[in-house]
């Protein structure tokens, strides 16, 4: 579940009248999650074999509303409101892109080892637009998400792609993400033409 953040309402959020009512979205439920599934393909980035990056936009934030107000029977507007305020700001605004990053291990004792290893990780992960530096995430701004010991196997990131960047990418420029932890050291510079072309569109060009 994700957790609900304080930070600004993105103009690009869900709009209230987008949802579906609970009985409406029993309905079309089986479509509408295909349709995420696939969506989903062009929008994640995995980095090795445990790190996996999925670009939120306005479609994948809106599943997770409706699946939570699915799970949660909400169906007052009090509640939907809040759920709105809680996910919207995982939605890109079109200066950025924002990811939710899963560390993901099948075996229980081997992910709790490797979130001790991986402490500061989700400072490490980077986009870089050719001919542009680096640009390293902003993670986890409603809270932290790591202690003393370990870090959490989700993280919320944000990536702020200032002009010169946006207009490379406008003229046609590649990029690559990565992730450069003296545990988790992957670079993906071999994005599909779908993930490109998706990620593009979030940005104010």
């Amino acid at each position: 579940m994700l957790t609900k953040e304080k930070t600004r309402k993105s103009p690009r959020g869900v709009a209230r009248e987008s949802l579906l009512s609970l009985e409406a979205y029993a309905r079309v439920r089986g479509e509408f999650r295909a349709n995420v599934i696939a969506h989903k393909k062009a929008r994640t980035v995995q980095l090795g074999d445990h790190v996996t990056l999925l670009f939120e936009d306005e479609m994948t934030v809106r599943y997770q509303i409706q699946e939570m107000l699915r799970v949660e029977r909400i169906f007052e507007e009090a509640g939907i409101t809040a759920e709105l305020e809680a996910y919207n700001p995982l939605i890109p605004d079109g200066s950025n892109w924002k990811a939710t990053m899963l560390i993901q291990y099948p075996d229980v004792e081997e992910r709790q080892r490797a979130l001790g290893r991986l402490i500061g990780v989700e400072d490490r992960v980077w986009v870089q637009v050719v001919g542009c530096p680096r640009v390293y995430a902003i993670a986890d701004e409603d809270l932290d998400r790591e202690n003393e010991t370990k870090t959490s196997s989700v993280h919320f990131l944000r990536f702020e792609l200032d002009e010169s960047n946006k207009r490379a990418l406008a003229a046609g420029a590649r990029f690559r993400v990565g992730v450069d932890h003296p545990n988790c050291n992957f670079t993906e510079d071999d994005l599909s033409a779908d993930v490109h072309a998706s990620l593009v569109q979030d940005l104010a060009l």
